[in-house]
């Protein structure tokens, strides 16, 4: 089957309904639950762009198996342009939401096609797994599956050190293997869009290290998500059924973040990528460069967050007439430098990608990691910041869509406009201001730029242990013992 559209990407939730838990009750049809049906919406009209005549040479290749048009973000890149190919197809998903869908499905598309463009590395732990690996993104990208993945063990208590306290009642743990298959049984966290994806997949990470004794917690597999013993417990929605005039975001992108059990759960043979060797498991990422990858998706879809946030804040200055004020000037520069930083960050990856040991051109992942860092520690809750600061007390003086229809209405249409806007699009502009710096999903939108990547301590740690500072070192020394220079 070649891209899929919207409507075949529904079809298929529809025919396998999975085991989803929210707010207390057992969601019979994602597709038409209110909580989650206008996510279901959004990510199917990424699969529609791909249909558009004007966008599907761009949003697609064709299939090395059958010649039809496949999603371009299963192409396993082989040169720069094939990475700035892929880059400008994810840059329209990315636009397509505004960045506010962190796991629209080009990011594990990304994963599993350097992963099988690194097949190699699977080998070393079984050699079949290598088989394995290549006939799942064959099966992935034909299908145009959505995936969606968990790659936390849920823990007791936390550790200060570089590994995580597993405990076998509560981490998801291999419990026996069999002639079908491997059985686990435990808890993942976080499978953002997991409700309305098709399948999910487990793998380690490399922020939550495991120890040398974690052997029966160290694996690499994926599933369907409506396989026997597996459910998807869901945080409260951000789609409050409100309008698009009154939660322009939170009604149309909510990607739903889960926890998963998995009760005695069957992982047959053919799915399994690695099995019980920790120290192939610490090394995934970088033994097969997938966090290079992975990372080129998600910086560029920071760098069109930056873009939006940059486009919002000026439209805020324009409505209120506040840009002769120095302070507003600055602010918006803030935002102006942020986006140029992260451009560079991209341009950089791309200008000194490299080949790797498997063929695989990938992008530079130091690039990749600085953009990254900066954006979620600092950059992002300050452009949130920045919306508050700009919007002020405007962002809580909002009228809603009824109320213009209301006898109130024609007080709102005088003493809402200003010089440049007429009431209502100011309070339409204010209320997109609103769900991007106040509101739940704004909210959850800062925690999850902040943390998605992994403890941020831990990442500064291993980056201090693992960078290679000696060339700096020697040019200082190399300075210090000249002393005849100039």
């Amino acid at each position: 089957m070649p891209a899929r559209t919207g409507q075949e990407y529904i079809n298929g939730l529809k025919d396998r309904p999975r085991e989803v838990w929210l707010n207390g009750e057992r969601v019979k049809d994602v597709t038409t639950h209110p909580g989650l049906r206008n996510g279901v919406r959004s990510v199917a009209a990424l699969y529609d762009m791909q249909h558009g005549p004007a966008l599907r040479e761009e949003m697609t290749f064709a299939s090395p198996t059958t010649g039809e048009p496949v999603g371009l973000s299963f192409l396993i890149p082989r040169t720069i342009d094939d990475l700035v190919r892929r880059r400008e197809m994810m840059t329209r998903w990315a636009w397509a939401s505004c960045g506010m869908m962190g796991r629209s499905p080009d990011f594990m598309n990304s994963i599993f096609s350097a992963w099988a463009g690194s097949a190699g590395y699977f080998a070393q732990n079984r050699p079949e797994f290598k088989q394995n690996m290549l006939n799942y993104h064959e099966f992935i990208r034909e299908n145009d599956v959505t995936l969606t993945h968990a790659l936390v063990n849920l823990q007791r208590r936390r550790n200060a050190g570089p590994t995580d306290i597993l405990s076998e009642d509560v981490a998801l743990t291999m419990v026996k293997e069999t002639d079908a298959g491997i059985v686990v049984r435990g808890s993942r966290t976080l499978a953002t869009l997991g409700p309305i994806s098709d399948e999910i997949a487990i793998y380690p990470v490399a922020s939550h290290r495991l120890d040398e004794q974690a052997q029966r917690q160290t694996f690499s597999f994926s599933i369907p998500c409506d396989t026997p013993g597996v459910k998807f417990l869901c945080r409260e929605s951000f789609d409050f059924g409100r309008s698009h005039f009154n939660h322009p975001l939170g009604s149309r992108f909510e990607e739903m973040d889960s926890v998963v059990f998995f009760d005695n759960v069957l992982v047959p043979w053919e799915r399994v990528f690695l099995l019980g060797d920790v120290e192939l498991g610490n090394g995934y990422a970088a033994g097969t460069q997938s966090d290079a990858h992975t990372g080129h998706q998600i910086l560029n879809r920071c760098l069109v967050k930056t873009e939006f946030i940059l486009g919002l804040a000026d439209l805020i200055v324009d409505t209120l007439g506040s840009g002769s004020i120095p302070h507003v000037q600055e602010q918006v520069a803030e935002l102006i430098t942020n986006r140029d930083v992260l451009r560079a960050c991209v341009r950089a990856a791309e200008a000194d990608a490299t080949m790797n040991q498997y063929g695989m051109m990938s992008p530079d992942v130091n690039a990749i990691r600085a953009g990254r860092t900066i954006f979620g520690r600092s950059m992002y809750p300050r452009m949130v910041e920045i919306i508050q600061l700009l919007g002020t007390g405007g962002l809580m003086a909002l009228p809603a869509e009824a109320d213009f229809e209301s006898g109130i209405g024609p007080e709102i249409e005088q003493y809402f406009a200003t010089d440049s806007t007429d009431a209502r699009d100011r309070a339409k502009l204010f209320h997109l201001a609103w769900d991007v710096s106040c509101s739940a999903f704004s909210g959850r939108q800062v925690l999850y730029e902040r943390m998605f990547g992994g403890n941020p301590v831990r990442n500064s740690i291993t980056l201090f242990q693992n960078y290679d500072k000696a060339p700096f070192k020697q040019k200082v020394r190399e300075f210090l013992a000249d002393e005849d220079w100039p």
